[in-house]
């Protein structure tokens, strides 16, 4: 696909992995409209790439993105990394319910935006997603995400066999330097610094570079149903 002049909707488009994938794809000459659920976030990427629009939409609103899809049509590009809301963590046994479950706003949203955005893509559109290495190698106190991503993984596998020849596709990323991790400072690098010690390339990963693995997947019309890796090695032994 060469992406100059495409219409390219990105979903949590405002910070982190969204927002460098919004930014790459501008540069490649992509119309891009980026979408956050949270003004502060719509109002700061605005200042930081002029090139996009933005605007607000709550992925969980099924009303709100099906009116957001029908004004954009065509749509050739859907790339969808928002994550529904805050993720659980701590051991299962000890997990409230109520946070496991709610960690599967993640994959609504991703399924309310593939279901809703079908009728409205271009003939030769692709879509896709964003995992995470922990789909398929958790590390304690992680279930909950892990099961989600693995929920994303299959989800578009199966999709991809029912919308040929559209494409769809999800991108692993592993650690990245994004504001989804707190603290600040020492205390940050200190943090990243522990998470990535067991990886083959011991840092954490950009946003820019997760990107990079967004752009393939639009840009090479031969892959589809695929997960693309971006961890540093963080699946390997």
């Amino acid at each position: 696909m060469n992406i100059e002049g495409k219409r390219i909707l990105v979903l949590g488009g405002t910070s982190g992995i969204g927002l460098a994938a919004v930014r790459l794809l501008v540069e490649k000459g992509g119309i891009v409209t980026g979408f956050s659920r949270s003004e502060q976030n719509v109002a700061a990427a605005r200042q930081s790439v002029p090139g996009a629009e933005f605007r607000t939409l709550d992925v969980l609103d099924r009303a709100a993105m099906a009116a957001v899809f029908a004004e954009f049509a065509p749509i050739d590009v859907l790339v969808n990394a928002a994550t529904g809301g805050e993720r659980a963590s701590g051991p299962f046994m000890q997990m409230d319910l109520d946070g496991f479950t709610g960690s599967f706003r993640k994959l609504w949203g991703y399924a309310n935006s593939v279901r809703l955005v079908g009728e409205h893509l271009a003939e030769d559109a692709c879509i896709t997603l964003v995992s995470g290495f922990p789909a398929r190698k958790c590390n304690p106190g992680m279930s909950a995400i892990s099961t989600v991503g693995n929920a994303v993984e299959g989800f578009t596998r199966a999709v991809a066999v029912e919308i040929a020849p559209r494409r769809i596709n999800v991108v692993a990323p592993g650690t990245i330097d994004t504001p989804m991790f707190p603290g600040e400072g020492d205390t940050r690098k200190e943090f990243l610094t522990r998470a990535t010690a067991g990886n083959l390339i011991k840092r954490a990963g950009t946003a820019e570079e997760v990107a990079t693995g967004i752009l393939f997947t639009i840009e090479n019309d031969y892959v589809t149903g695929t997960t693309i890796d971006v961890d540093g090695g963080a699946l390997l032994p």
